[in-house]
């Protein structure tokens, strides 16, 4: 009887139904639509992040570098033969360690020894000046009119005395290139800035190849420099075998060229140094307390997490985050109040004009429960159906979103020293020793995916609804009496 009389009421009444599921699907699509804004905001400044550090990475541990006018910094210094040769080029490699100064590689193990660090390995980060071009000797252009001059002149002069004219030409055209190199420890690649990047060709390094001459070089960078396979690419004199091809996951690499960790040390001349150790905690939820345990125990360091560096993104995704972070859940959270509050005014309105219906059904013998539980069922229905309804437009929403892919700019500004950014490698980098991170644009294509659990609130969203609707309702109908079904008879 209740699930008849139920289908036979909301098909006879339509149009009240279908305005009040409407209602209610505005604001559980909004909810979803922010939700999943949201979510992919937090995919894409991880993205951000990934390529900064790489995944799995909670903390970095640096050493910040040295104040300038310290003594522990000194400038570029490029040094040439002098050849006899005018056509003879001349090139000459700078090998710089990038922004930090160096740790001692046994504070790996120190870090890794901390209550609550999952693991930790170290790297190297470098910058490598190359310059290269040629002198040129100047011609000397003797001067034709003076020398015309001087032999018709009285006395003969000009025959015994210098040649007047000039040089002319000559000088030096050098190019001045840099590039980045990332020392990193082949027995552990699960850690550390190459996996934010596919090796696309070729393979990574083996694990018996900790102080092999060979790289594995970045695919923009190759393309640049038309690097492949099987060919060599030169630092600081040394000719690394290139075995494979990277690609970043998400915006630039890390670094240009990956060698060893061994290599990297011999090429700056910082033997059983890092410049970075990057560490996975055992519980994502516990980073704080692992950060301060370090700082505590391991002297002299700075310890970055993701959420540190997080704090230093500007740009339009970090306005949009603060945008769906903020002003989209509270506009959320105020439609969906609306929604419910018009839901159940129009379920009491609706419960008024059905006093005639509910009066005879009392006279009938119909207790007060039993039409409160019917206007109950009625409103839960709805609610429901504005679920179903809310779902389907949110889905559509997020999926518009999706498709559209609205391109965000993440800028990482600059910071100096060790605490500005996390990974220590590539685009990031600038200056050498003690210099200042240089700022780093990305972009980043926003997605909105939807989760099981944004389905599951919004599916309680619509229960939630029809109860507060039929609240409404259900007190107005319980506080009907027969005799007011008698008044409204004509």
């Amino acid at each position: 009887m209740f699930f008849t009389y139920l289908r036979r009421e909301l098909r006879r009444r339509r149009k009240a139904a279908l305005v009040v599921a409407s209602g209610l699907a505005l604001g559980i699509a909004l909810v979803i639509v922010v939700s999943s804004v949201s979510s992919g905001m937090s995919k894409a400044q991880d993205k951000v992040l990934q390529s900064l550090y790489g995944l799995g990475t909670d903390m970095t541990v640096t050493k910040a570098a040295a104040a300038p006018g310290s003594g522990g910094t000194e400038r570029p210094r490029f040094e040439f033969d002098a050849k006899d040769d005018d056509e003879a080029s001349q090139s000459t490699d700078r090998v710089m360690v990038q922004g930090f100064q160096t740790l001692a590689a046994d504070t790996v193990d120190k870090v890794g020894a901390q209550d609550g660090v999952a693991d930790a390995v170290g790297g190297l980060s470098l910058t490598v000046m190359k310059v290269d071009g040629q002198f040129k000797r100047g011609e000397f252009k003797q001067d034709e009119s003076a020398s015309q001059g001087g032999q018709g002149g009285p006395g003969g002069g000009g025959g015994g005395g210098q040649p007047q004219g000039e040089v002319r030409g000559g000088g030096a055209s050098f190019d001045v290139n840099s590039f980045t190199v990332y020392g990193t420890d082949v027995t552990r690649q699960d850690l550390g800035p190459l996996t934010s990047s596919t090796i696309t060709k070729g393979r990574t390094f083996k694990t018996a190849e900790t102080d092999a001459e060979v790289a594995v070089v970045d695919s923009a960078y190759a393309k640049e420099k038309e690097l492949a396979l099987d060919k060599t690419v030169t630092v600081s004199g040394t000719d690394y075998t290139i075995i494979g091809i990277s690609t970043a996951d998400s915006g630039d690499a890390a670094a240009n060229v990956y060698v060893p960790l061994k290599q990297a040390q011999t090429l700056a001349d910082a033997e059983d140094k890092v410049t970075t150790v990057y560490v996975k905690a055992t519980d994502s939820q516990k980073i704080e307390p692992v950060k301060a345990a370090i700082q505590k125990n391991v002297s002299g360091t700075t310890v970055t997490t993701s959420a540190d560096l997080a704090d230093t993104v500007s740009g339009s995704l970090s306005t949009a985050s603060d945008l769906a972070a903020g002003v989209g859940k509270w506009l959320s959270v105020a439609v969906l109040v609306a929604a419910f509050l018009v839901a159940g005014l129009l379920t009491s309105s609706a419960v008024s004009r059905r006093v005639r219906e509910f009066g005879t059904l009392k006279a009938l013998g119909w207790k007060s429960g039993r039409v409160t539980r019917q206007v109950i069922g009625e409103a839960l229905v709805n609610g429901l159906m504005g679920g179903v309804l809310g779902i389907a437009v949110g889905l559509a929403g997020a999926y518009a979103v999706t498709a559209i892919s609205p391109t965000l700019t993440a800028q990482l500004g600059s910071s100096g020293g060790g605490g500005g950014r996390m990974g220590g490698g590539g685009p990031m980098g600038g200056g050498g020793p003690g210099g200042q991170s240089a700022s780093k644009t990305l972009d980043i294509a926003l997605t909105a995916p939807v989760s099981l659990t944004t389905i599951l609130v919004a599916v309680a969203l619509a229960v939630a609804g029809g109860l507060v609707a039929g609240a409404f309702g259900g007190w107005r109908a319980s506080r009907l009496r027969p005799a007011d079904a008698l008044r409204r008879v004509a």
